[in-house]
């Protein structure tokens, strides 16, 4: 029974660790004058994968901020999968500097879990552009999890995206893969793409909308209890299977406002769950998502 508890155990914090990437998949930018300079710097918190730090970046301009968030999930889903109703939240503080150097300290909050708080993540990363236009843009970094409990199957990631996007900047698509390793080791990658829609913008304010559709894909163990027959005698057997496969596709809807150096959003999400192994079908999730984030501009 103990191999069949670990195996579930890291089934769960593999997709923990893919709610985990997804929801803190975020940009931040350097405050300017007014949002017409900016162009929502910092109007994006959720699912994003760093969909406007190459503007920085193509500016030439120099920066240097904190950007800190606090979000909440209103379920808890893994890879779209459902699990004990319950919320999450993920709060984080991240550092971007002109010279592409970016850091990040973060946690994720379960409300039910035992312990409720699950781990905390440091990252290490660099980014920068590629192409004459500066339309692709791309993050290469390390995390390191610190887990509350005394799980070390995934202790490290290497993460490495990158992205493009048209020069309007009105759609465009990352991908994103992770080696996580540590007593064990998996690989993940997270595909998103997305579109985007100014409802209203002044100079100190914007209301926009960016729906956008993630591809969850991982490589994990299964563990299940399977039913032998030796010599005319019924046991139950511990079995294992390798799996690389799509988990989960999931639509977000998410309107967020941008206030000077405020940033708030309110998004509706949609899992459709891939039934792997030997899942049966599963059914299709969804729950809502509310951030707030704020930044500190650190050249003043």
């Amino acid at each position: 029974m103990m191999h069949i508890y670990q195996g579930i155990k890291t089934i769960i914090k593999v997709l923990g660790l893919l709610l985990f990437s997804i929801a803190t998949s975020f940009c931040s930018y350097a405050q300017e004058e007014n949002l017409d300079d900016i162009d929502g710097l910092i109007d994006e918190l959720f699912f994003t994968d760093q969909q406007f730090v190459d503007e920085l970046i193509e500016s030439d301009n120099y920066y240097n901020f904190l950007y800190t968030t606090v979000s909440y999930n209103s379920n808890t889903f893994f890879s779209g999968r459902s699990s004990i109703d319950q919320f999450n939240i993920i709060p984080q503080i991240s550092y971007y500097h002109s010279s592409g150097f970016n850091a990040s300290i973060s946690g994720i909050y379960y409300e039910n879990f035992s312990p409720t708080w699950d781990f905390t993540s440091l990252s290490l990363g660099y980014y920068n552009t590629l192409g004459k236009k500066k339309n692709i843009v791309y993050n290469l970094g390390y995390t390191k999890y610190f887990y509350n409990d005394e799980f070390d199957d995934f202790t490290n990631s290497i993460d490495l995206s990158i992205g493009i996007r048209n020069v309007k900047r009105i759609f465009g698509s990352t991908i994103s893969g992770s080696y996580l390793f540590g007593t064990d080791n998996s690989f993940q990658i997270i595909s998103n793409s997305f579109v985007n829609f100014t409802l209203k913008k002044t100079p100190d304010f914007a209301l926009r909308l960016r729906p956008n559709i993630n591809f969850i894909i991982s490589n994990q163990t299964i563990s299940f209890i399977g039913i032998t027959e030796p010599q005319l005698m019924v046991e139950e057997q511990v079995f294992t299977q390798n799996v690389f496969d799509l988990l989960n596709t999931q639509i977000s809807l998410p309107l967020s406002i941008t206030s000077n150096s405020w940033d708030f959003e309110l998004g509706y999400n949609f899992n459709l769950p891939n039934a792997v192994a030997s899942e049966a079908d599963l059914s299709t999730t969804s729950f809502f998502n509310l951030s707030v984030g704020y930044m500190f501009d650190l050249k003043k």
